[in-house]
């Protein structure tokens, strides 16, 4: 698979973004967990929609049924990308809103009382859409713990928090603060064995791993292509019959079976046109005869690269004196981004000097309140390895941390 896969600088090509320099340096962007830089495939594929086919949809003109098919065909890619049926992809404005509509929905089926099990390990875009839900209906909220010192979800402490008033199971695939790739199989499962929906927040995981919905078991698995190289815009996949069935808020006109049942209002085609783009971008850097073949053998070979990278990140920072790494280690299931702290420096005081040298890294909470507040740090400074990191951008970044502790910032905590 490796032979076959484009090059990290060949990859580098197809973004422009990387041509900038701030200060003098060439930019290296880290920032890729908050959201990646755009390849011109994508950015083509948006503007030759906006220029020649922008049109509303299921009216009798062409460019009306050219955009009907842009929205088939993007289903299809993403069906591609996520192992399922393309009527069981639904488009939204992101994977925060997509989650909100979906809770909304499934609440009313359930009664006051009833259970909903999250997790402290993850984005709050999956925690506060379910936690508002039961404010307004009655629910009860259960929150399965994290062990700090390594990063991993307490399975066990999962596993007891589940009733028979438990009706859902709302889990990250991976954290975007640690890193940590959850065991989301055996949660999968014990959701099905205990007959309580399973609803996964992919938008840190699918950037890392080629997702198989129909080998996960799950009912529900969110993501956001924004964090694999297309625009801003949310994907949704939900079993078939589920959506069927859901009693979505919804405009009596409105389409009446699944997908469109569940998309509101006009949706964002040129988003929804570069999204498919960005899932053809990660197939196209490998040659094989179907997209789902191109895309297994691109994430394999692209995850060998970020791993080794990544461990040359993680020996580099924790080898130096009052940096801290959090997370599990590189050798266990995780994904290429590491959070640290640097002592005497706030998150944000350390990424703006290091911005200065033309490495951007975001610094806070990213949402995963809970899991900082958990660690007990003020903010986590955050690198993550993309498709088109390099080897050099990562012994910079090394470099630059060493140096922010040689010669603290006046103004940096002391």
């Amino acid at each position: 698979m490796h032979s076959r896969t484009a090059t990290t600088e060949t990859i580098r090509q197809s973004f422009p973004a990387l041509e900038r320099v701030h200060n003098g340096y060439p930019v290296a962007y880290f920032d890729g967990p908050g959201g990646t830089q755009v390849p011109t495939m994508v950015t083509d594929a948006m503007v030759h929609y906006l220029l020649h086919h922008n049109a509303n949809t299921h009216w009798a003109y062409p460019s009306s049924i050219e955009t009907d098919q842009i929205l088939d065909d993007s289903r299809s890619a993403f069906a591609d990308f996520l192992n399922c049926d393309p009527n069981e992809i639904v488009f939204g404005q992101n994977m925060t809103t997509l989650t909100f509509h979906v809770a909304r929905s499934l609440g009313r089926f359930w009664k006051r009382g009833d259970e909903i099990l999250l997790t402290d390990l993850d984005h709050h875009a999956n925690i506060d859409p379910w936690k508002d839900l039961a404010r307004e209906r009655g629910f009860v909220i259960r929150s399965a713990k994290f062990n700090p010192a390594n990063g991993q979800l307490d399975l066990d402490h999962l596993r007891r928090l589940i009733s028979a008033r438990t009706r859902l199971i709302a889990v990250g695939g991976a954290s975007n603060a640690l890193g940590t790739i959850n065991d989301l199989k055996t949660i999968t499962t014990l959701a099905r064995e205990s007959r309580i929906l399973s609803y996964v927040d992919g938008v840190h995981y699918a950037p890392h791993v080629l997702c198989d919905v129909q080998h996960l078991g799950c009912d529900f698995f969110a993501c956001s292509p924004y964090k694999f190289y297309g625009p801003h815009a949310g994907v949704l996949y939900g079993n078939y019959e589920l959506l069927e069935r859901m009693n979505v808020p919804r405009l009596k006109p409105a389409g009446s079976h699944a997908p469109e049942r569940l998309e509101t209002g006009t949706l964002s085609h040129e988003a929804i046109a570069g999204s498919a783009a960005a899932v053809d971008f990660l197939a196209s850097l490998t040659h094989a005869q179907s997209r789902r073949t191109a895309l297994a053998s691109t994430y394999h070979t692209l995850h060998e690269r970020s791993q080794r990278r990544f461990t040359r990140l993680w020996d580099g920072l924790c080898n130096l004196d009052g940096v801290i790494c959090y997370g599990p280690l590189p050798s266990e299931s995780r994904t290429a981004t590491l959070s640290f702290t640097v002592q005497g420096w706030t998150s944000e005081e350390a990424c703006r000097r290091l911005s200065q040298n033309g490495l951007f890294l975001s610094h806070g909470d990213f949402y995963a309140t809970t899991t900082v507040e958990t660690l007990g740090v003020e903010g986590l400074i955050r690198a993550g390895i993309s498709c088109y990191t390099s080897d050099e951008e990562v012994d910079r970044l090394i470099a630059a941390v060493a140096n922010l502790k040689r010669t603290p910032k006046s103004g940096a905590l002391q």
